[in-house]
């Protein structure tokens, strides 16, 4: 790994990658090793840990740092992490299972994937992680509502992935932690700024990008495939937005583009630090961190996600965030801008946004050149009416 490039979050990119030996083992014993079945999130989780995504974290927590981040958005160690990374079961999937043993894990469709060391059960208090989380305790909210359906029972312990298998439907942009990095070096990148995003890209995420690549050396588009609300617009459809900003709308040989397997939480504040921390283990010196970061309906203020940022020191996050206003279509200066850059008054402006985008569609209209790239507006369109 390049000195150049900054550390994984806790120095050390996390691989918990059953080597050939191991695998050989596992698989000898997968009829005789009791079976949790993953849901979808716990299974990109597996494969996030799995890959180094989250370092340090090499397998489902235990209840000190599972406490500890909850409460306080930090590990038992004290180092900075905001979202709780668990196995949850029912007390009757737990039950009969002991501490020290292995435990098989499977995907949703039933194949062995994976291998849990159990050293830990505990219960723990779903209000409490709902409070702290996602700040409320109402269950219309997405993430609060998976916490409440989820089993009673966290199982905590290392685990091992059986193989890195190819992405269903992307797997040329399947592009892992310690791939990313040889990446940014080979193309000799020492600043590199990441974009999260669960929506199809539109101008004013051009916008705000195009701004941070004023001032690194390259673009890191990396959209979230993993579980998302059933609303939201499909993975492949964003997949193809992408692909058409990238071959008319920006410079190629300054960005790749990459799939991001994890799962969203819409935790807002605490999953933009989340999402930055995720972004530094895949090499990003800098993150962007726009209006309203991983939120849903109206639990989070406009720019809370950004002024979390705040409760952290520079060094200890180790990755910088780029704060973005809400950017909007100026029809006074007919471009681009914030309130920071554009001298209209509000009827001169033309916000925009993901919500507003999927409300023309399922509309049937055709999201207007103030709002998407043309090109992006006839595939999300065609798309909508596929669908």
């Amino acid at each position: 790994m390049s000195t150049d490039l900054i550390a994984p979050h806790g120095g050390e990119l996390i691989n918990r990658l059953a080597t050939a030996k191991e695998k050989q083992d596992f698989l000898a014993q997968a009829d005789s090793l009791p079976i949790v079945q993953l849901d979808e999130r716990a299974t990109s989780d597996l494969v996030m840990i799995a890959i180094g995504g989250f370092s340090p974290i090499n397998g489902f927590m235990g209840q000190n740092d599972y406490l500890s981040v909850v409460k306080d958005m930090r590990l038992a160690n004290n180092l900075p992490w905001s979202v709780p990374i668990t196995l949850s079961v029912t007390s009757a999937v737990a039950e009969p299972l002991e501490i020290g043993s292995l435990v098989r894990l499977d995907d949703p469709d039933g194949k062995f994937i994976g291998v849990l060391q159990l050293t830990e059960k505990y219960t723990y208090d779903k209000q409490l992680e709902a409070e702290n989380v996602y700040r409320t305790d109402e269950d219309k909210h997405p993430g609060v509502k998976v916490v409440y359906d989820q089993g009673e029972i966290n199982l905590a312990g290392p685990v091992w992935l059986l193989e890195r298998a190819d992405h269903p439907q992307f797997p040329k942009y399947q592009i892992d932690p310690a791939a990313s990095r040889d990446m940014f070096q080979a193309k000799g990148w020492k600043t590199i700024v990441g974009f999260q995003t669960r929506n199809p890209i539109h101008r004013a995420h051009e916008y705000i990008i195009k701004c941070a690549l004023e001032i690194v050396d390259g673009l890191f588009l990396h959209p979230l495939v993993g579980a998302t609300k059933s609303d939201d617009i499909p993975a492949d459809v964003r997949m193809r937005c992408y692909e058409i900003m990238i071959e008319n709308y920006f410079p190629q040989d300054r960005v790749i583009l990459a799939i991001n397997p994890s799962a969203m939480r819409y935790a807002g504040p605490r999953e933009a630090i989340f999402h930055a921390l995720i972004r530094k283990n895949y090499g990003c010196t800098h993150f962007i961190v726009g209006r309203d970061h991983a939120g849903v309906g109206d639990y989070y203020g406009t720019y809370d996600a950004q002024e979390i940022f705040g409760e952290f020191t520079p060094k200890e996050l180790g990755i910088i965030p780029l704060k973005f206003e809400h950017a909007f279509y100026c029809t006074l200066t007919e471009q681009m801008a914030t309130a920071k850059t554009s001298p209209a008054n509000k009827d001169e402006r033309i916000h925009l946004s993901g919500t507003k985008v999927r409300a023309m569609l399922r509309e049937g209209k055709t999201p207007p050149p103030q709002f998407s790239r043309p090109k992006v507006a006839e595939e999300l369109a065609k798309a909508m009416k596929v669908n």
